[in-house]
């Protein structure tokens, strides 16, 4: 019988490598796009920063779990992407988004901003303070992100919690193939010794 031109040291040494690039080529790949949704801002708020839990003015955090929200910017070469804008929007701990069109704007939490921009550092690194997303009829919970370079808009998105039983039923999601579904994902995990109420994550978003 002849033997394979592989031995399994052969196979052994190389598999990290094979793992690698796999790694890269997934790393690489871009973040699958969507739509704005019905409750991008009719105009920019005159707060807009990237701590969405603060609201200037008002004397109380929002309500919800707070979400520290960072990543990197990069292109297709997996090279970071600098001064560019992420701006991100979701509804409130009450379901309600902070825009005229939501039926239920009067009973939205007033220390809540909904919308928030960052620049990225020369490294391609963004960072928001949120809440952890919640769920609304018709809708699993997920935040919005827009992605803009030089007014140019480069990527329009969705962010969902990773194994939110809800994630398989929302049409959105559903109708994302396995590997676009990992890309959007945001695993979450408690921010140093809290008492369950903060949470941070990470996510690369890839544009082409």
């Amino acid at each position: 019988m002849a033997k394979s031109g592989l031995t399994r040291r052969a196979l052994t040494l190389a598999a990290p490598t094979l793992l690698f690039s796999r790694s890269v080529l997934a790393a690489v790949a871009p973040t699958p796009a969507t739509t704005d949704g019905p409750f991008y801002p009719v105009r920019m708020p005159a707060d807009d920063n990237a701590d969405l839990v603060r609201v200037d003015g008002v004397d109380r955090e929002a309500f919800g779990k707070i979400l520290h929200l960072g990543g990197r910017l990069l292109d297709i070469k997996g090279q970071a992407i600098s001064g560019t804008r992420v701006e991100i929007w979701q509804c409130d701990a009450n379901g309600v988004y902070a825009h005229p069109g939501d039926r239920n704007f009067a009973l939205r939490d007033p220390a809540f901003q909904g919308f928030g921009h960052a620049m990225t550092s020369d490294d391609g690194r963004f960072a928001f303070r949120t809440i952890v997303p919640v769920p609304y009829p018709g809708r699993t919970p997920h935040i919005h992100v827009k992605v803009l370079h030089g007014g140019r808009k480069r990527l329009t998105t969705q962010l969902y919690l990773k194994g939110y039983r809800g994630n398989g039923v929302d049409f959105l999601f559903y109708s994302l193939s396995q590997e676009e579904r990992r890309r959007v994902e945001m695993a979450l995990r408690p921010r140093g010794k809290t008492d369950g109420e903060t949470f941070e994550t990470e996510i690369d978003l890839i544009v082409s």
